[in-house]
């Protein structure tokens, strides 16, 4: 395996959700140079070809959770967004990724904080949670038309290698024979509406979202969380403004 290791974060949200893109240009390359090195050194086609592991990502801003002092992040739904596109581009580059590990678990830089009371939820457990729970299988290739965000980035290069469409998107069918999708609104004011091609009779809906990009469940109340609903699966489908919504239904 090739190990790539990142760290993103903003304190602005549309940079903030939109810098995980910049690990799915670090698999592009790396990809790309492993190809490179089978060529320019007459690999076999039919030798086993390395993958990738991106062996630590997560959203980690060292200012705000310095690591002298513990690393302990009070993260926010904004956070909890690109945590959600982050595994949205390891489903996607599923077959260059063989293993990604986020870092940590517990306490710094993490979903889960313990306290004396108990343990803590993060925002960013409940994407980590939708995705390991349903976005297995087989990857299946996501095709999107919206409008994209053109604003600032960080890191600042990522706007000049990548598209950043308002909707961020991947999708699997499970070995059970059911299909996911998972779309993250990255837009902070606008609810989107489209159309979900493939859909079949009553579709699972799974949401994470909250009043504000800066909602946390740090404050003595859980904010953020998964609500679970039901859509016919007839004519379009709203996507809430800054959202992680996840679609499950029975593929025909």
């Amino acid at each position: 395996m090739h190990s790539i290791h990142l760290y993103t974060s903003s304190p602005s949200h549309l940079p903030n959700v939109t810098a995980p893109l910049a690990a799915e240009r670090a698999i592009e390359i790396t990809s790309s140079l492993i190809d490179l090195a089978r060529i320019e050194n007459g690999v076999p086609p039919d030798q086993l070809r390395p993958t990738i592991c991106f062996d630590e990502w997560n959203v980690w801003d060292p200012i705000r959770a310095e690591g002298s002092k513990g690393a302990e992040e009070n993260y926010t739904l904004s956070d909890a967004l690109a945590v959600a596109v982050y595994l949205n581009v390891f489903v996607r580059k599923s077959r260059d990724v063989g293993m990604a590990c986020i870092a940590q678990s517990v306490n710094v830089i993490s979903p889960l904080m313990t306290t004396k009371d108990g343990i803590i939820k993060q925002t960013t457990w409940w994407p980590l949670y939708l995705f390991s729970r349903f976005m297995r299988g087989w990857t299946v290739g996501a095709h999107v038309s919206c409008g994209t965000y053109e604003g600032e980035t960080s890191p600042r290069w990522v706007k000049s290698v990548k598209d950043m469409p308002w909707l961020d998107v991947s999708a699997t069918l499970g070995d059970d024979g059911y299909a996911n999708t998972a779309v993250v609104n990255i837009h902070e004011d606008k609810d989107i509406e489209s159309k979900v091609e493939g859909v079949a009779g009553e579709v699972a809906v799974f949401t994470i979202t909250a009043q504000n990009v800066m909602a946390t469940n740090m404050k003595g109340k859980q904010e953020v969380g998964v609500t679970e609903s039901t859509w016919d699966g007839k004519g379009t489908y709203v996507f809430r403004k800054h959202s992680l919504t996840l679609l499950r239904w029975k593929a025909e």
